[in-house]
């Protein structure tokens, strides 16, 4: 027997895979193809204060070995969420963790501090890749100021696991990275999507609405696994790995390169059993390496 258990901060997950926010709707939308106690976590659909109705049709593209969102944070607001999805949902064997995202460092406030209220809720992903409307439209985490402000904040009123989920359209994510644990961050997962487009040649139209979207799957593993290295080696605090996680192997580089906890996205729009799998084949390297422990593996690429 191997133990697939790893720690986040404070926070032990029976083992490291857990599905990424966006992908995975509330948990409960999995639960027709797997029982959720199967996964380490979820990280829950981006969760704002109000009803948010997301962005113009279309709004997914297909791209090679990814793909392209503007979904635009659709979601019924934090208390609909309180009154209708955390009942169903609070029973599940595995940890429940909430991305919050606010256009004003008050929205992000006044959100954090109704989950703080959950007592099943033990973490939060903190959102730093949303557009600060006081400030122009730029977001958040594309700044070192930026991201230590809305972290601060938001730590003052939170007194739970603080994950920070950083952007990596900046030019030295190491740099925001520090910044928010100089804030009080306990963990950072990385990375979000990269901004990308997408264009229809015949009709000479982007096929978004928002023309512009977020890339995500195999084809930013690279560039996500180069980031979760270099921050890994920049800050004390844990890191949860992501971008382009297929397969079991994906994940362990993850962990070699120093993810304490993967987060698998994209994926489960190929195969929504792609997660257990992961699961599985974690647990078969370990054997096959005469590994007694997963956390044996985060951090030890040999360089």
């Amino acid at each position: 027997m191997v133990d697939l258990k790893v720690k986040l901060h404070d926070i032990e997950f029976k083992n490291p895979v857990t599905l990424a926010s966006g992908t995975c709707g509330f948990a409960r939308e999995t639960a027709e193809f797997f029982e959720p106690g199967l996964l380490g976590g979820y990280f829950l659909k981006g969760t704002t204060l109000k009803n948010r109705d997301g962005n113009n049709y279309p709004r997914m593209a297909e791209t090679p070995s990814g793909m392209l969102n503007a979904v635009g944070l659709q979601n019924k607001g934090i208390d609909y969420f309180i009154e209708n999805i955390y009942p169903e949902i609070v029973d599940y064997d595995t940890q429940l963790i909430i991305n919050v995202n606010g256009s004003t460092v008050e929205d992000y406030i006044a959100l954090t501090e109704k989950v703080n209220e959950l007592d099943k809720i033990n973490a939060i992903e903190l959102n730093i890749s949303c557009p600060n409307v006081k400030e122009g439209g730029m977001a958040f985490g594309v700044s070192c100021p930026g991201a230590e402000m809305v972290t601060r904040e938001v730590r003052r009123v939170y007194d739970k696991t603080m994950i920070v989920k950083l952007s990596p359209n900046v030019t030295d994510i190491t740099e925001i990275a520090k910044a928010v644990e100089g804030q009080g961050a306990d963990a950072v997962s990385l990375v979000n999507t990269f901004l990308g487009m997408a264009i229809d040649a015949e009709k000479r139209e982007p096929l978004l609405s928002t023309i512009t979207g977020g890339l995500s799957g195999p084809a930013i593993k690279p560039i996500a696994l180069r980031m979760v290295w270099q921050v890994a080696g920049a800050v004390k605090i844990p890191v949860v790995g992501i971008g382009g996680i297929m397969t079991a192997a994906d994940a362990i580089e993850f962990m070699l390169a120093g993810a304490s906890v993967i987060q698998v996205g994209t994926a489960i729009f190929k195969d929504p059993m792609i997660p257990v799998k992961i699961v599985e084949g974690i647990e078969d390297y370990l054997k096959r390496h005469n590994m007694q422990s997963a956390s044996e593996l985060i951090g030890s690429l040999q360089v």
